[in-house]
């Protein structure tokens, strides 16, 4: 049985050790925070994500998973390295990899025998050979000659389901072409091969770039159905219509067609980005994609759009807004559509009431700079109390039964915002409201 080391306990790192810690490997996440490790060994999770803390806390009980500062002595200690840490964009939208550097470097330092070392971070296309060189940069500069295997094993967890994800996934996919290191990450990926799910074996390029591949296209499909949301309420057709009729063709399927505010998220703007720059270093412009992120970032403005257009002038007005999470059952508010949409609206002059199940502290940082324009609210009911408005961006479970009576007495003018499409608009209407939904 092989010994497993996770380099970064972020949000892929800690979903991944932890899940092949619960397939009954060793496993030893590594980090540079001590804080964060510190508050790991005492069973605190950095992170939301449903399932995944009773994960860890069964596998810390029985000693299959535990967690570190020493680099050095997990690299020496373990037979598979996973990296998994973070790739933030550049100004340029291109993905910052020093933090993939300085593993490598450190891999190359503390080497000591053969190892898998294993690109779960999301990276260019090259990625996977520059990790290569470094490792050999630095065994060179020790005067040593260690054997070793370099892996791309993109990973495709969505938060809120990353546990799920990861434990019954659509493939898994292996990238390289050592023959050695495909056996080692199949004995690693026992329980899923047994299990029958589909194994993508191919060459380091192809892996990296199947990873950005998937991500655009989805995004492009939310992108899509967003922009005929848009014609539908021109044309006085209903999007959920042609959306359930669309995704009843198998060559479509239903998923990703569901309109909204715009897509957001730690992914989809990140890899979106760098895949256009990727398509631009290789003389292969990806025009779809950089369709995709123009009309992303409308989107959002359209929504601000219908609320001002309801309410006029803004000044003075006050709006109360249910979710900041960029989606429900995650504290993630990279790129979320609510924060633009706040920004917006405390720019035209409004105040804002707000309330998120699990993003309230990462909001009260990243909304800094319109913080005297901000109230942050203990429930879905305060944040609605004595406002000019209703609005839903998140779609929360807990916002898709709301007590419509009392919410109707807690407004001062009745309107409701609904961005994802929760609501039934007869039943909205019936109880008051003026409604105002996407693509209807």
């Amino acid at each position: 049985m092989h010994s497993i080391a996770i380099i970064g306990t972020g949000y892929v790192g800690l979903v991944t050790g932890a899940c092949l810690s619960d397939f009954g490997l060793k496993v030893t996440c590594v980090d540079r925070s001590e804080d964060k490790i510190e508050k790991l060994n005492q069973g605190v999770i950095p992170i939301y994500e449903p399932g995944l803390e009773y994960i860890v806390e069964r596998n810390f009980y029985y000693k299959r998973l535990d967690f570190t500062l020493d680099i050095e002595k997990t690299v020496k200690d373990n037979d598979v390295i996973f990296i998994a840490v973070g790739t933030p964009p550049q100004g340029d939208g291109n993905a910052d990899l020093q933090h993939v550097k300085y593993v490598a470097q450190q891999i190359g330092q503390s080497m000591n025998r053969y190892k898998v070392i294993v690109n779960k971070s999301t990276v260019p296309v090259g990625t996977g050979k520059l990790v290569e060189q470094i490792i050999k940069d630095e065994l060179k500069k020790r005067k040593v000659d260690y054997g070793f295997d370099v892996v791309s094993n993109p990973e495709f967890l969505r938060e809120g389901s990353a546990v799920h994800d990861f434990t019954h996934p659509d493939r898994v996919v292996i990238g390289t072409e050592s023959n050695k290191a495909r056996k080692i990450m199949r004995e690693v990926y026992r329980v899923l091969n047994i299990n029958e799910v589909p194994f993508v074996e191919t060459n380091l390029e192809t892996a990296e770039l199947i990873k950005y591949a998937s991500n655009a296209f989805l995004a492009m499909k939310i992108t899509f159905i967003n922009e005929m949301a848009n014609l539908c309420e021109n044309v006085g057709a209903k999007v959920q219509e042609v959306a359930r009729a669309m995704g009843r063709d198998g060559r479509i399927s239903s998923k990703f067609l569901h309109p909204g505010p715009g897509y957001g998220g730690s992914c989809f703007p990140k890899d979106t980005r760098a895949l256009v720059e990727i398509g631009k270093k290789y003389n292969s412009p990806i025009t779809l994609i950089e369709t995709t992120i123009a009309a992303n970032e409308r989107q959002k403005n359209k929504m601000v759009e219908k609320i001002q257009n309801e309410l006029n002038d803004l000044k003075g007005k006050t709006i109360g807004i249910l979710g900041v999470a960029f989606k429900a059952n995650t504290d993630d508010t990279r790129e979320s559509s609510a924060l633009t949409i706040m920004e917006q609206l405390a720019n035209k002059g409004a105040k804002i009431k707000v309330y998120d199940p699990c993003a309230m502290e990462e909001a009260k940082w990243r909304l800094k700079e319109i913080e005297d324009k901000v109230e942050y609210c203990e429930d879905e009911y305060e944040a609605v109390n004595d406002c000019n408005a209703l609005v839903i961006i998140t779609e929360w479970n807990q916002f898709r039964n709301l007590d419509l009576s009392r919410i109707k007495e807690s407004l001062k003018e009745p309107y409701f915002f609904d961005f994802r499409n929760i609501y039934s608009r007869d039943n909205i209407e019936k109880n008051g409201f003026i409604y105002i939904g996407v693509g209807q």
